[in-house]
């Protein structure tokens, strides 16, 4: 599986950007997928997850009611919508997945075996 990440930005506290995670292969619809970010000097967290359906997804709490997952199967596309931003959420975010990734695992990054080349999101105050 490949992951090709796109849609961050610099953008001001308060606006919104959506990050869009395209992948190869005709398998994307059995994977549950996750976003996570890193930002500068600091380790590399989870942000959000959904499962193969798009049915159910899972949150950190420093983005709930901010941030939206979402997938498209068809287009094997998941997508982070991510609204009120706040210079806290500056990072690179990264697409991920793997056979082993389950949406009550979605967390342990040492589950995942894909990952996307990042996309920059810089959010000024």
């Amino acid at each position: 599986v490949q992951l090709q990440a796109s849609g961050g930005g610099l953008v001001q506290a308060g606006g919104s950007l959506r990050l869009s995670c395209a992948a190869s292969g005709r398998t994307f619809s059995t994977y549950v997928m996750g976003w996570f970010r890193q930002a500068p000097g600091k380790r590399r967290e989870f942000v959000a997850g959904i499962n193969t359906s798009g049915g159910a997804t899972i949150y950190a709490d420093s983005v709930k009611g901010r941030f939206t997952i979402s997938r498209d199967n068809a287009k094997n596309t998941v997508y982070l919508q991510m609204n009120s931003l706040k210079p806290e959420d500056t990072a690179v975010y990264f697409c991920a997945t793997g056979r082993s990734v389950t949406l009550v695992a979605v967390r342990d990054t040492e589950r995942y075996d894909y990952w996307g080349q990042g996309t920059l999101v810089t959010v000024s105050s």
